[in-house]
């Protein structure tokens, strides 16, 4: 049990923690940033490993991994939290299967949440009804961190093969708003991204542990595709650029 994902209201007042409760559903938890109290919990999916907030701060988004789901969590008492499928692979296999949802993104344009799934496909949720599109993606391997810049260039990190004979190795997804997709090869496995604010330098960190970890982050500029490695602590999982 424990913090999983985190994010930051947009005004800064407050931090949403999804805690992960190993004998069952989640929670969400609000933190004053202020008095550094917890003010409010919430019902969220099982195992929530990714946190995301709307663009308004009206609505915060938990990633249920081992729910297939999204519980959108309107702030301020605007009402209860409500569930949404995230399982465009179905849910056979339940905690078994390897086709779960991990992070998510806000696209910047409409609000919609952007979840990567196995290189193969992507999600787009539309929180307002629930209703969700599927679109095709070209990494052919397992998916985690994702990122998203202002113009909406989406960045998803491959962390390798859930099977060595069809996938493919890790890698750095980058993806255009119009769906046209570079994919970076990286070095050994990969957790999570962050990217610069001129949107030329993704931040990729090394602290994954299904197949291995480094203690590092990989260093990818987004124009030449170069990347070098730089270390970073002991099994660095998120990242965040201030």
């Amino acid at each position: 049990g424990g913090g999983m994902g985190i994010a930051l209201a947009p005004d800064g007042t407050r931090v949403y923690v999804g805690v992960h409760v190993p004998s069952g559903n989640g929670t969400l938890e609000t933190i004053d940033t202020a008095t550094r109290e917890v003010t409010g919990t919430a019902p969220v999916g099982r195992r929530p490993f990714d946190v995301d907030v709307s663009r308004d701060g009206r609505e915060v988004y938990a990633i249920g991994h081992d729910s297939f789901d999204v519980t959108v969590v309107p702030t301020e008492g605007q009402g209860a939290p409500r569930r949404v499928e995230a399982a465009p692979y179905g849910t056979e296999g339940g905690l078994g299967s390897w086709l779960k949802p991990h992070y998510a993104v806000v696209r910047p344009s409409d609000g919609r949440l952007l979840l990567p799934f196995e290189g193969e496909r992507l999600l787009v949720v539309d929180p307002a009804t629930g209703r969700s599109a599927v679109e095709a993606m070209t990494a052919n391997t397992h998916q985690h961190g994702a990122a998203i810049t202002p113009d909406g260039t989406l960045l998803v990190v491959g962390t390798g093969p859930i099977d060595p004979a069809a996938d493919e190795g890790p890698s750095l997804t980058v993806r255009a708003p119009d769906g046209a997709e570079t994919v970076i090869p990286l070095d050994g496995p990969h957790e999570d991204v962050a990217v610069s604010p001129d949107g030329r330098t993704a931040y990729v960190t090394g602290g994954f542990t299904r197949d291995g970890h480094w203690d590092g982050i990989t260093v990818v500029d987004l124009e030449t595709h170069e990347t070098r490695r730089l270390a970073a602590g002991e099994r660095p999982l998120g990242i965040a650029v201030l």
